[in-house]
């Protein structure tokens, strides 16, 4: 975090588009600790937390960009220098320029910096308690999941806890991600879960607020990354008491449609309403582009639909005979109907677009009309979470019943195969199936590095012919302009 990319989030307003629900707010235009004096002020600064995940910086782009990187897909899109740097990525042939980098870098800082600032001066409010502790509560969760995502892309990072000042030297050094993970992440999870409310305790005007739930899937994700097993599973448990089940069907998980939103598998999601002005880039944005991006291009079946993120052979080759995921995931020539239209394999190309994402002209005529929410967390993953856990713990018979739970509702019911594999062969087939049920949501490329300590990536990119793949792209660059305006910034090996 660089003087430069402080200086700006402190001098311009934020840009905070009114809402339905809980971004229906006054916008919070100055993120310095006077301005936060009262109750509809600490609620509208903890609103502006949130809002950095929305930005293509984050969910709207980067984020579901890296299954790209992962190998699911190609970038397809317009050709020549169009996605340039996601094909950099994948081709693993970046350097320090590449500005797909420089968003991921930046996208998390102004998220911590709205945290930081309720974090110093909500505590000390004379206002209501419950609010209070729901607010600190709120920016403790968003504060770790930036952090989260920080460390997983780039290893260690500057850590600020505090806003800065106006003549503090805003020039960090890189601190060890262990210290990161045990000072600030893993606390402020635990913390987050004693002070949020349950998501029913939310009315509507609150939902896609952060919950305990919400903050205790993240944990286990925390501690899976980290090799804590114990502790996984105490989360994906706590989890499961606070109520969370699985849609009846996959497709229920995504969509436009209102019934898509915050549903009860669904533990956290990033927030749209659609219907807004604001321009493509702009970061107030309010309409959910994964839609338009992954519409079959030119093809007129979506608002956009510029053909990026087109699946794989390979990976559509990975679907078992039965699997029902299938059909609501890719798109593909004989496979059902889109809004009463049959796909060509010319419509891309590999043959494929990605469905799951994709909502109806009659539902978002428009770029900027789509109104489906991004998923972040959902009780499939926190299921899967738990058997690739009690599996490492050698607690392999036990690993069964959330296993076959997931991959039950996809169609696929021969629960015996399941209970006849060795912890090896379970270990795969756990895998495997976070690949299916959770493609094109951001998690495959997390995954995969965090496997064999990063071995698992390696091998898999190498057996699909990405021989370019080493162990310094396991981690992204620095993005060579934050280290131009920080010398502290030592850069990646390797880079």
């Amino acid at each position: 975090m660089n003087k430069i990319f402080y200086t700006a989030f402190l001098i311009f307003p934020l840009l905070f588009s009114a809402c339905s629900g809980f971004l229906d707010k006054e916008p919070f235009e100055d993120p310095s600790a006077e301005s936060v004096k009262d109750a509809a002020s600490a609620v509208a600064m903890v609103n502006a937390a949130y809002q950095p995940l929305q930005r293509p910086k984050l969910y709207n782009m980067r984020i579901w960009s890296l299954d790209i990187m992962a190998g699911n897909s190609v970038v397809g899109a317009g050709g020549g220098d169009d996605g340039i740097e996601t094909i950099q990525l994948a081709n693993f042939s970046t350097g320090p320029d590449n500005f797909a980098a420089v968003d991921l870098w930046r996208g998390p800082n102004p998220g911590i910096l709205y945290c930081n600032t309720v974090l110093e001066n909500v505590p000390d409010m004379d206002i209501d308690e419950n609010l209070k502790n729901r607010i600190i509560g709120e920016a403790k969760f968003l504060r770790a999941h930036y952090y989260f995502l920080l460390i997983q892309l780039f290893g260690d990072v500057p850590l600020s806890l505090v806003p800065p000042k106006p003549n503090d030297d805003l020039n960090q050094e890189r601190i060890d991600k262990n210290r990161i993970y045990n000072e600030v992440i893993i606390p402020d999870l635990n913390d987050a879960i004693n002070l949020l409310p349950r998501r029913e305790e939310y009315g509507d005007e609150d939902k896609g607020r952060a919950t305990k739930g919400a903050a205790a899937g993240i944990l286990a994700k925390v501690y899976l990354t980290l090799k804590q097993y114990e502790q996984a599973v105490e989360m994906c448990n706590l989890v499961a008491d606070y109520g969370y089940v699985l849609n009846p069907d996959y497709s229920d998980c995504f969509g436009g449609e209102k019934r898509n939103k915050n549903t009860p598998e669904s533990l956290f999601e990033v927030q749209y309403y659609g219907l807004t002005n604001a321009g493509f880039w702009d970061d107030e944005n309010q309409a959910n582009w994964l839609s338009t991006y992954m519409g079959p291009r030119n093809s007129g079946w979506v608002g956009g639909g510029y053909g990026w993120n087109q699946p794989t052979d390979e990976f559509v080759s990975q679907y078992e005979e039965g699997d029902l995921r299938k059909d609501k995931t890719v798109l593909y020539e004989g496979g059902p109907l889109f809004d009463g239209k049959q796909y060509k394999s010319n419509m891309s190309s590999t043959g494929y677009n990605v469905r799951k994402f994709l909502v109806s002209l009659s539902v978002s005529p428009d770029y900027n009309t789509n109104a489906a929410n991004i998923v972040v967390l959902r009780y499939a993953d926190v299921l899967l979470m738990k058997a690739e856990a009690l599996n490492e713990l050698g607690r392999t018979g036990e690993a069964v019943e959330p296993l076959y739970s997931v991959r039950e509702r996809a169609g696929l019911t021969n629960k015996q195969e399941l209970e006849n594999l060795s912890q090896s062969d379970m270990r795969e087939k756990i895998r495997q199936e976070r690949r299916i049920e959770l493609a094109f949501e951001g998690h495959r490329w997390f995954d995969m590095i965090r496997w064999d300590n990063g071995q698992y990536a390696l091998d898999f990119l190498h057996s699909i012919g990405k021989l370019n793949a080493a162990r310094k792209h396991l981690l992204l660059p620095i993005p060579q302009v934050e280290r131009d305006a920080n010398p502290k910034l030592r850069q990646n090996p390797g880079y």
